[in-house]
């Protein structure tokens, strides 16, 4: 069995006059978020025990730095990308256009990590979920949440109905 394991970004700073969207920083708060995604990543007991995976970064500034700060270096990890195509901040990123960049990545030996944004975090857990969990009854994705789901570990991720196994939000 492999896993997809979708966060969202932690919590970042609003943008500043005059500043980017793409280049908001987290928050206080949003480095003790990925602090507990960080413990939780390198527990073997706990979301630790999805991986190794490949990850797929947006390659805005929070979500490499949640990247960074929650994941990188632990053994949940074996390889990750950056990618300026799940950057929803230039234009409207669809689940799909995640897949197909997930697609690209996707060794089919490992699980995989996504960390992108909401809304469309939001969208790919619930066209990927057989049952939306019940974080998102409210129609929003947690910052900084960590939901997993079990692929068959013989082909590649893509459009098709998985069990969320797991949920981690700090």
């Amino acid at each position: 069995m492999r896993y997809l394991t979708i966060v969202r970004h932690a919590k970042a700073v609003p943008i500043s006059p005059g500043g980017r969207d793409i280049d908001r920083e987290l928050a206080e708060r949003g480095r003790d978020q990925c602090a507990a995604l960080r413990l939780w990543a390198s527990d073997s007991t706990s979301l630790g025990s999805y991986g190794p995976t490949t990850a797929l970064v947006s390659s805005a500034a929070r979500t490499r730095q949640t990247f960074t700060l929650a994941f990188e270096g632990t053994p949940f990890v074996a390889h990750h990308e950056f990618s300026s195509l799940i950057y929803n901040g230039v234009r409207d990123v669809s689940a799909e256009d995640v897949l197909i960049d997930l697609a690209a990545v996707d060794p089919v030996t490992t699980s995989l990590l996504v960390v992108a944004h909401n809304p469309t975090v939001l969208e790919l857990v619930l066209g990927l979920a057989r049952r939306a969990p019940k974080d998102f009854r409210d129609g929003r994705y947690p910052l900084a949440g960590a939901f997993v789901l079990a692929l068959p570990d013989d082909r590649p991720v893509g459009l098709a109905h998985y069990d969320v196994v797991d949920r981690f939000v700090p």
